[in-house]
């Protein structure tokens, strides 16, 4: 079963999803990858900002733990050699050692194991600081013994262990950190990576799929265009073939029509015949029988006077509108069999026109109807028959004019669009309109739609649909009961002979 389905015609809509899917799919990933990469990016900026803030917090306690052992330095050089120098290093680097501290305290404001370590150096800073100042103060007085009495007994030299100590410590935990942004680092580099392998992966086996449907399309298309020039060889020969056969057919359908037609007309011109001679044979008797009633009303039986004054004249009467029905039938027979056999003569055609003369035919008709007839200007004009389109709209407007609906004034308009090639002539009115069921059937021959209280045969529509054939056209009909109705003629804008031809 999957090899029988591999097999199958990749149909257009369904190639079209495909590949609407293997973009969407394409896209997705490419985003994806855009938005992994933005992310990566952002990451390696926080990254190198990070790692440059810590070699800067780097900088800023080796720098304060200098100055602090320069001020240590300084007070004890200037313990053993009372030269002002000393005084002028520990003044410096006393000047320095503040802001140097405060920009580190800056720095390391978001760590709280970095405050604590500052809290400490700031307390041991301000203990060093006090007993700088005195045996400072003892040596400039010239007590160099007092002095040096002094830093034997004070904790200085703790200070400077605990401060040295704390140093490594603020050292040791910014590395702890940059240890860990170098983890995270790799880590987001690692997901860079993975995501980029997946999305690079997806799209080369969405480009394979993508390739591989588009050469099974290219496969399928070209073996049907194939297929397609195989049947255009035998096309225009089957064409020929079946139009021929059609004429055939339809030359044959036209002169069984006119021959049933013309056969049934003999007996019915018999019939009509000899009803002229009952109609005359019957006032004959009718006078006979007046005379009797003269002369021997006796002989006279009431049975006889009704059927020579009532029923054989009633009886005589149905005979002629039978036979007179069946003539227009036959009649309209032989019209449409001689419409099929009537040669089509295509010329240029002011449709506009046509109807102005169509109405100024059936001006009496519309007047005596109360109807108003109106041309929307510009119909588009056509190149047809002249015979035929007379014929259609004639009709179609006199239907309109015929059923027309009780009580309300008769409105028809005719008018025209061009869709590309052909050309849409529209009939439309106000009329009773025609139930939805019979929109089909009105075009068939001897069909009638609604109440039969207007003369006709059931003959016109079905010789307006006939034309409209020949013509290379169709017509329909829209239209609901009580509400009026639009028959659409479409028709090619220009006739030529090969249509007419098929």
């Amino acid at each position: 079963m999957p090899k029988r389905l591999a097999t199958l015609p990749l149909s257009d809509s369904l190639f079209g999803r495909f590949l609407v899917a293997c973009m969407t799919l394409g896209f997705i990933a490419l985003i994806a990858t855009a938005a992994v990469a933005w992310w990566v990016s952002e990451r390696n900026e926080r990254y190198v900002a990070a790692v440059n803030h810590t070699y800067r917090v780097e900088n800023m306690i080796g720098d304060v733990h200098r100055l602090v052992e320069q001020t240590e330095t300084a007070r004890r050089g200037f313990m053993l050699n009372p030269d002002p120098a000393f005084m002028t290093s520990f003044a410096e680097a006393r000047s320095r050692l503040a802001p140097t501290l405060n920009t580190l305290a800056r720095l390391t404001g978001d760590n709280a194991v970095q405050r604590r370590a500052l809290a400490t150096i700031r307390a041991d800073l301000a203990q060093l600081a006090r007993q700088h100042e005195a045996s400072n103060a003892l040596v400039r007085r010239g007590d160099t013994a007092a002095a040096v009495a002094l830093f034997r007994v004070d904790t200085g030299v703790r200070v400077i262990r605990d401060l040295r100590r704390v140093f490594r410590g603020m050292l040791v935990e910014e590395r702890r950190l940059l240890t860990l942004r170098d983890a995270e680092q790799r880590t987001g580099q690692r997901a860079f990576y993975v995501v980029l392998v997946v999305a690079v992966t997806l799209l080369i086996l969405l480009a394979l799929a993508s390739l591989l449907t588009v050469l099974r399309y290219t496969r399928d298309l070209t073996q049907s265009r194939e297929t397609l020039r195989a049947l255009n060889d035998t096309l225009e020969l089957q064409v020929t073939t079946r139009t021929a056969d059609l004429s055939r057919a339809n030359e044959e359908i036209q002169r069984f029509a006119y021959i049933v037609s013309h056969d049934l007309r003999s007996p019915l011109v018999n019939v009509m015949g000899f009803t002229a001679e009952l109609s005359a044979a019957t006032d004959a008797m009718a006078g006979l029988i007046d005379r009797a009633e003269a002369t021997a009303p006796d002989i006279v039986t009431e049975d006889a006077r009704l059927a020579v004054r009532e029923d054989l004249p009633e009886a005589i009467g149905f005979i002629r509108a039978s036979t007179q029905k069946m003539d227009r039938l036959i009649n309209a027979i032989l019209k449409l069999s001689r419409e099929g056999r009537r040669t089509i003569a295509p010329e240029p055609l002011d449709v506009a026109a046509l109807v102005d003369g169509i109405a100024d035919t059936m001006h009496h008709r519309i007047v005596e109807r109360d109807v108003t007839l109106t041309v929307a200007r510009p119909i588009p004009a056509i190149v047809s028959d002249r015979l035929a389109i007379e014929q259609i709209l004639s009709n179609l407007i006199e239907n309109a004019v015929k059923y027309l609906k009780p009580g309300v004034p008769g409105e028809i308009t005719v008018s025209g669009t061009a869709e590309g090639g052909r050309v849409i002539l529209s009939v439309a009115d106000n009329g009773r309109g025609i139930d939805p069921r019979d929109h089909a059937r009105v075009f068939d021959l001897f069909r009638r739609s609604g109440a039969q209280d207007q003369p006709g045969e059931g003959i016109g529509l079905a010789h307006v649909r006939a034309l409209a054939y020949r013509l290379g056209g169709t017509i329909d009909v829209a239209s609901t009961l009580g509400e009026g109705a639009t028959f659409r003629l479409n028709l090619p804008k220009t006739l030529t002979l090969r249509e007419n031809a098929s």
